[in-house]
């Protein structure tokens, strides 16, 4: 592999308004380890598609001088919740140190703009490689491994992870996909098709049409629809949507329970 270019140094975490997993770390704390800092929101599905690699990663290389943190950015109101946030990512075996970016001051420092984004620093501390999205997971790798054994560590496995996503952790076909991304609320909405207008942030009884078409979506029964949270008001309140091929994620929660879930 080529040599890495210096991208900069490793910023610090110090705007963090919580870590799970783990006491606070330090760039200076962190010397001598070779760090991942991956952003994530736990309802982003495309960084769900990312976790079976990450949580590989952090398993086989923890003993060769390797550090993953997660910086939780959240994109949504209730992802600000740290306990759900702890409850979602404990379901989902995650084990690696998590600093809560409820503030985005994380994001700031690293001059971020991506769910998912992944950095690769080295044990000076210097960022040497960064990948925005999904996939290219190889590459990420060998970057990792190429970061350790230049570090002196010379009994690194050069084995690349074998993973087996299923469900939701599956990746997406993007050659045959047709049914982009949508949402809920009346801030980013798109495809709804229940007759008649909204009515923001306020309860009223939808109906679903009598006809579907491809990428849109109805409610039934009684919903108040927020700006980024659509919430049922009644038992019987239902919904249905129409897309192309595969699965169909989305996230959902009672109202009171500890956290959305992811569904498909």
């Amino acid at each position: 592999m080529a040599t890495l270019p210096v991208e900069g140094e490793l910023p610090d975490f110090d705007g963090a308004t919580a870590w799970l997993n783990s006491e606070p770390l330090t760039p200076d704390g962190l010397r001598g380890k070779v760090v991942v800092v991956q952003f994530c929101t736990f309802s982003c599905v495309n960084w769900l598609r990312t976790l079976p690699y990450v949580r590989a990663w952090a398993e086989k290389y923890r003993d060769d001088g390797l550090v993953l943190i997660g910086a939780h950015s959240p994109e949504f109101p209730f992802e600000h919740d740290v306990e759900k946030v702890r409850s979602a990512l404990d379901g989902m075996g995650v084990t690696h140190p998590i600093a809560v970016d409820n503030d985005f001051a994380v994001w700031r420092a690293f001059d971020n703009a991506y769910w998912p984004a992944f950095y690769f620093a080295d044990t000076e501390g210097r960022l040497r490689h960064h990948h925005f999205g999904e996939e290219n997971y190889e590459r990420s790798e060998r970057v990792i491994q190429q970061l350790l054994a230049g570090a002196g560590n010379d009994d690194v496995d050069e084995n690349l992870v074998s993973v087996e996503p299923s469900g939701v952790y599956l990746a997406a076909d993007w050659d045959t996909l047709r049914s982009p991304e949508t949402y809920v609320g009346y801030g980013r909405a798109r495809g709804f098709a229940s007759p008649g207008p909204v009515e923001p942030d306020h309860g009223r009884v939808y109906a679903e049409p009598s006809n579907l078409a491809l990428n849109h979506w109805a409610l039934s029964g009684d919903w108040t629809v927020g700006s980024t949270v659509t919430t049922p008001n009644e038992h019987a309140a239902g919904s249905c949507s129409a897309f192309s091929r595969g699965t169909s994620t989305s996230c959902w929660a009672p109202q009171r329970t500890a956290s959305p879930r992811a569904s498909w």
